[in-house]
């Protein structure tokens, strides 16, 4: 079983931390979705790593904001591929260009991180649901690509000084929901899971300098997509590359 083939979807997947994720998986032989709102953009990534990795990737248009788009992905993953092993939730948006102070937010800021945060990736995972029931027993995962700033342990520690408060109460909200599902999914084996690569340097943070590439991310991604029957009891967990995380 060990070279069993899963069907992965990575949301969000045309550039940064996604991308990554698609290229190393597929390098490692697995069965994968990229994935973009944008179709042009979505295709071009999907050559990119044809032309210069020598990779093959399925590409669906998929917007996680908008449940018919959601839908339509899900049913042409349905029709190719008759399940779905692993969704990875890596989708999502800073808003760091906005102001995210406490007190002078402004709440249309708040509901633009939470649309894609929070509503879409519990929308994405309720439809797409249905198919991952139908992986293969063992190898079913749900995956949520959080962020130390979604940690309310972590955020109200003494020495805390970064707030930026419609992503990290999104990616609060976020972890909650993936604590909710790993208990309700345990009984069927379905592993639900959050976890933080650490600060990368992608577009959702300005290419933030002296963060990891996306490619040293998606190594700790890969990690806890590619878990299996060995791992039946890592569930409900949060998790960075030291170890257990507060949640």
């Amino acid at each position: 079983m060990s070279d069993y083939k899963r069907v992965i979807l990575v949301t969000g997947s045309s550039a940064g931390i996604g991308y990554s994720t698609v290229k190393l998986l597929a390098s490692k032989g697995q069965i994968v979705y990229l994935s973009a709102r944008n179709e042009t953009a979505g295709k071009e990534a999907q050559q990119k790593l044809k032309t210069e990795d020598n990779l093959n990737v399925k590409f669906v248009q998929l917007d996680i904001t908008d449940i018919k788009s959601v839908q339509a992905a899900k049913d042409v993953i349905e029709k190719e591929e008759g399940k779905l092993d692993v969704l990875v939730h890596n989708a999502g948006t800073g808003r760091m260009d906005k102001d995210q102070n406490a007190i002078t937010v402004d709440i249309n800021t708040i509901r633009a991180a939470f649309e894609p945060n929070f509503y879409g990736v519990i929308q994405t995972t309720q439809i797409f649901l249905p198919l991952i029931r139908k992986g293969k027993e063992g190898y079913k995962n749900i995956l949520l690509i959080s962020t130390a700033l979604g940690s309310n342990t972590f955020q109200a520690r003494p020495s805390s000084s970064m707030h930026v408060t419609a992503y990290s109460t999104s990616k609060a909200a976020a972890n909650s929901y993936m604590i909710a599902l790993a208990h309700e999914l345990k009984s069927e084996g379905i592993l639900v899971n959050c976890i933080t690569p650490g600060i990368t340097a992608t577009k959702l943070n300005g290419y933030y300098e002296g963060g990891k590439t996306p490619d040293q991310a998606a190594e700790f991604v890969a990690q806890w997509t590619l878990l299996g029957p060995g791992d039946k009891d890592k569930t409900c967990l949060f998790y960075n590359d030291a170890g257990e995380f507060p949640w």
